[in-house]
This record gives structure tokens, C-alpha cells and sequence, in this order.
């Protein structure tokens, strides 16, 4: 991405604060931090249903009158402490480095595409972005509608030029409903995009812990529209996988899927396609699209805090904070492995803040498994990370 000017010493980035949503009022605990920045933009995860609602109502009047509040439901939360769960976490991007305009494209369901490009490129047009700072986009997209793979490619036909990251919006490990936030309404069937410009400098992070093994599956049996696997090597679906990973049909579990996934090569590149449920006739729901005649390969794990710690050190400046998208599926095999706490000192640490999700985006791609992250950086404080 273009990195804009050199931002003026005491650089103040991005906050992320965090309130259990048991509090009675959750409000006045996140105002406090998120007033501190004069917020141009404010990001909310974690609350679900009318609650994201009336949290908008009640943040609304302590925020600036023009600051873009959006937002959605999670499969779990990344506050300043890392890993959460039963949390909000609100993030607040200073209205003196960012600006932002907000889209809601509707009818998921329907893909209604024609329309979204159109409001997409009328949008760039009418934010008239500034060539000396950097431009990127921002999508919550509802996570059960199944839409995400043909709402990313119509996004990246739409605004080529612009780098889109986003993550699918979640529902805990229920699958059954998501919500999203945009200008204090709540909806589903639905997606949220943000188009952003700041002067501080931007990198991106992807990062996914898999490489491919030497067993292979081919999808014989698939019902595409509805991302499911039928059959596998001509085979019931659940019972195959559960004899490539060497488990029975009843030891599939979320912590099973995610140890094992299933992973689909793209020129030199394997992504993974995630399992979120064995289905009542004995095959595999899927979070990203399939079809019939699909090559797939078993994925290996590799040292997921590790590799996810040398990423983020990798990055050209300390960051102010890195806003993330972190598959749910990582959490759970990280959880299994006892590596849970590890990784959220690794997020601690380097200020990553953001939400578990039912799906990751970017490049022009629907991904699963994936961390996907904007770290955010002030373009003049070389000398401390050289040092």
C-alpha cells in the first residue's frame, strides 16, 4: 500500500477498549477510553441483536456528531489483553489520522452485484480519496449468508486499486445468526464496508499456520450453493475425512476441524476450507465455497505462536495497534493445545486488537483459518524499531 507524509511527533493511534457484557451499562466504560482519541471512526465487536443497537444509542451522543460507528456480532473477541470471550471490544481510529465513509450492501441473499458495484464506485468517487495518504477497505460481512467468495470478487472488480481486509461476522460456535452495525441500524443478510484513508503508515499481516500433506481428496459429491461436501472419494463426506485424519465419525468435533483442514490450491498457494459442522446425511458444512471435481489436500499444523510472533516482528515499525481478523478455528486448535494464553501475550504485546471470525478476506479472496491484520504505524519512529 502508498504510505502518506510523515505524521507530526506524538503520533496518538488507534485505541481498543473492552467491557464485559455483563456490566450493567457498558457505555460510560468504553467512552472513557474511545474519548481520549476523538475518534473518526469506531469499531464494535462482540455484542449480538438489538444489543448492538441500543450500544450505538448510548455511544452515539459521547462521540463526535460525524464519527462512523459500525460493527458486528463475533465468534469471540481481541481486547488489549488478547483472547475474550462474553466481551465487547470497541476501537476507536483518531479523527486526526483517519477519515472514513460507510456502506451498507444489503440483500446478501440476492446478490444483487450489479447494484453493489455501483454503489461501491459512487462512494470512491464521492470520498475523493487524497493520493498522498494511504487507502484501504474495511468489510463485515454476515457469516451465515454464505455470500462472502462472489461479494469479495465484486468488491475487487469494483475498486481494484483499493486493498480490501475483512472478516465474516460470528455467532459464538452456534452458526445460527449473525449481526452487523451501520448508521444505528442492526442487520443480517447483509455486509458493512468501510472505506478508509490515513496518514499513518499501513502493512498488511496474513498469516496462516498449514502446509499442505501428501493426502489428497477429491469432492465427488457437493452441493455448492449451500457450501456443503457430499461425498469425498466417492464416499460420505464425514465418514472419509474422519478415516484420512485417522478418527471416527463421532470424534468430529470444531477442535477436530481445525487441528486437520481441508486446504485448496490457488496457483502456488494453499488456502484453507474450513469444516464448521458434519450435516444430518453425513456430510461436511463448509465456511468458504466448494464445488464438485475440487482437488482437496489434508493440512499439517505448524507452530501457530511462533510463526504468528515472527510475522508481527517482521513488521517495518512497532505498531500503534494492528486491527484483526482471526479465524475462530485458529482460537479453538490453539485453545486444544494449550497455547491459548501464549498467543494472547503475543497480541498483548504488539497491540492487536479486533475479532474471532466465521471467515477471513483479503487479496480479492474468501479465506478461512487465517489471521488477517492491518498493523498501523507511525511512519517517522523508525529508530525504535531498528534499535
Amino acid at each position: 500500500m502508498d504510505t502518506g507524509p510523515a505524521v507530526k511527533e506524538g503520533t496518538v493511534g488507534p485505541v481498543a477498549v473492552q467491557a464485559d457484557r455483563g456490566e450493567a451499562d457498558m457505555a460510560p466504560i468504553l467512552l472513557a477510553g474511545l474519548r481520549a482519541v476523538n475518534p473518526a471512526i469506531v469499531l464494535v465487536f462482540g455484542a449480538k441483536g438489538e444489543e448492538l443497537a441500543q450500544l450505538h444509542a448510548r455511544l452515539a451522543p459521547g462521540l463526535p456528531a460525524d464519527c462512523v460507528i459500525a460493527g458486528c456480532s463475533s465468534a469471540g473477541e481481541i481486547g488489549p489483553r488478547g483472547y475474550a470471550s462474553g466481551s465487547v471490544v470497541a476501537i476507536g481510529f483518531p479523527a486526526r489520522h483517519f477519515r472514513a465513509a460507510v456502506l451498507t450492501l444489503p440483500d446478501l441473499s440476492d446478490l444483487p452485484v450489479s447494484d453493489w458495484m455501483n454503489r461501491l464506485r459512487r462512494l470512491h468517487r464521492d470520498f475523493a480519496p487524497d493520493p498522498r495518504r494511504s487507502l484501504f477497505g474495511l468489510l463485515l460481512v454476515d457469516g451465515i449468508a454464505g455470500q462472502e467468495d462472489v461479494l469479495v470478487a465484486a468488491l475487487d472488480a469494483a475498486l481494484p486499486s483499493v486493498p480490501v481486509l475483512g472478516g465474516s461476522a460470528g455467532d459464538g460456535l452456534d452458526f445460527r445468526e449473525t449481526w452487523l452495525l451501520a448508521g444505528g441500524q442492526v442487520f443480517s443478510d447483509a455486509a458493512v464496508f468501510l472505506l478508509v484513508e490515513t496518514d499513518l503508515e499501513v502493512s498488511e499481516i496474513t498469516f496462516a499456520h498449514f502446509s499442505p500433506s501428501d493426502v489428497r481428496a477429491v469432492v465427488t459429491a457437493a452441493t455448492p450453493e449451500r457450501r456443503r461436501i457430499l461425498e469425498l472419494n466417492a464416499e460420505p463426506a464425514a465418514e472419509e475425512y474422519a478415516r484420512l485424519i485417522g478418527v471416527r465419525p463421532d470424534e468430529l468435533t470444531p477442535a477436530e476441524f481445525a487441528r486437520r483442514p481441508l486446504l485448496i490450491r490457488t496457483g502456488r498457494r494453499f488456502h484453507v476450507r474450513a469444516i464448521s459442522a458434519v450435516t444430518e446425511d453425513g456430510g461436511l458444512s463448509l465456511m468458504s465455497a466448494i464445488d464438485t471435481g475440487t482437488v482437496l489436500t489434508l493440512g499439517r499444523s505448524e507452530d501457530m505462536t511462533q510463526g504468528m510472533a515472527e510475522a508481527l516482528a517482521a513488521l517495518p515499525r512497532p505498531p500503534l495497534m494492528v486491527l484483526a481478523f482471526d479465524c475462530i478455528l485458529r482460537r479453538l486448535a490453539l485453545e486444544r493445545a494449550g497455547l491459548a494464553e501464549t498467543m494472547s501475550r503475543i497480541y498483548a504485546q504488539h497491540r492487536v486488537a479486533g475479532f474471532n471470525t466465521y471467515g477471513e478476506q483479503h487479496s480479492g479472496m474468501h479465506v478461512n483459518q487465517t489471521f488477517v491484520g492491518l498493523a498501523f504505524m507511525d511512519p517517522g519512529n523508525a529508530a525504535a524499531h531498528a534499535a
